[in-house]
C-alpha cells in the first residue's frame, strides 16, 4: 500500500448526517442536489445524499462546508472526468 503524506490537512466532520465539513478541499469538480465531487489533497470526494446544499469553499484554506441528507462519502481511486472528457468541462 503507498503511503500519502500532504502538507495541508483533509478532515472530515459530519454532524448528524446533515452538516458536513471538509478540510483540504482544492476544488468543486461538480455539484447537484443529490451528488457533490470534490477535488481533495487525497484524491476525489463524492458525496452521495438528498438536498445537498454547498455553503462555502474558502480557496485558500481549503474549507468546504455543505448541508443536506448525506446518505454516502466515498473517494473514486481513478476520476470520472480523467482524459478528454475532463478538458471539455473545465
Amino acid at each position: 500500500m503507498q503511503k500519502v503524506t500532504t502538507a495541508v490537512p483533509h478532515n472530515i466532520i459530519m454532524e448528524n448526517r446533515k452538516n458536513l465539513r471538509i478540510s483540504g478541499v482544492k476544488d468543486i469538480d461538480s455539484f447537484t442536489e443529490s451528488r457533490i465531487v470534490l477535488s481533495t489533497v487525497m484524491g476525489e470526494l463524492v458525496i452521495k445524499g438528498d438536498d445537498l446544499h454547498v455553503i462555502t469553499l474558502e480557496a485558500e484554506s481549503g474549507d468546504f462546508s455543505m448541508t443536506g441528507c448525506v446518505n454516502s462519502i466515498a473517494y473514486n481511486r481513478h476520476s470520472v472526468l480523467d482524459g478528454p472528457v475532463k478538458k471539455l468541462f473545465r
